[in-house]
């Protein structure tokens, strides 16, 4: 195995527990439209806002990598349907980053990146949006390639091709590191980096996939 100069991580169920913290600053944003802005929430609850931002996925279909564009456009219509200015969307938005960014690690997070940090340079590299400044550990990394900026998603490989062209490395020289069989461990390895798979929980490798090259249960093994 040539021996890696960067490290990439998934974040959302790789550093952090991600369902809590959606349900969460879904929440909250309900909470703040239902105090703020009651029309926009007639004859709304969480599942039906839910699934008008599945219908704005469906309308935008090249845009349903953009989950921060998707809640963006939900947004707009719900408060245009009200009757209120679409531009209100960005406060929305706001109300929920806030929430959204305030995750909270796995315990062997903050120790595995510190120590990694010395020896390697660490890169994100995620589907979702959220902010490693906001999250506390954007000093941790050299650089965070989203979904939204690459213009794909995981597994696609552009996402992975502008990881390397931000890290400025040869893909073997990359071991990537995240908790989903397909988008992390399937994606970075087509991609011809090398990967491990992140299995905190016990899960079943999938049947349908080569077996992952490498499995750890936490990121103290990375090291």
């Amino acid at each position: 195995m040539i021996a890696p100069l960067v490290l990439s991580f998934d974040l959302d169920d790789t550093l952090w527990p991600v369902g809590p913290v959606i349900a969460a600053a879904e929440s909250t944003l309900l909470s703040w439209l239902r105090e703020r802005y009651p029309l926009t929430l007639s004859g709304h609850d969480l599942e039906s806002l839910r699934a008008l931002r599945a219908g704005v996925a469906q309308r935008f279909p090249d845009r349903g990598h953009d989950l921060t564009f998707l809640r963006h456009r939900t947004l707009k219509d719900l408060f245009g349907a009200a009757g209120h200015a679409e531009s209100l969307a960005d406060e929305a938005l706001e109300v929920f980053f806030s929430a959204r960014n305030r995750v909270e690690f796995y315990d062997d997070v903050r120790p595995a990146l510190t120590r990694l940090r010395s020896r390697y340079r660490l890169f994100a590299v995620s589907n979702g949006n959220a902010d490693l400044q906001r999250c506390g550990i954007g000093d941790l990394f050299a650089g965070h390639v989203t979904a939204s900026a690459a213009g794909a998603a995981k597994p696609d490989a552009r996402i992975y091709a502008a990881l390397l062209k931000m890290a400025g490395v040869e893909p073997a020289r990359v071991l990537h590191i995240g908790d989903d069989p397909l988008a992390d461990v399937v994606g970075a390895t087509q991609a011809g980096m090398q990967a491990v798979w992140l299995n905190r929980d016990g899960r079943e490798w999938p049947k349908a996939f080569a077996t992952p090259p490498r499995t750890v249960s936490t990121l103290a093994e990375i090291i």
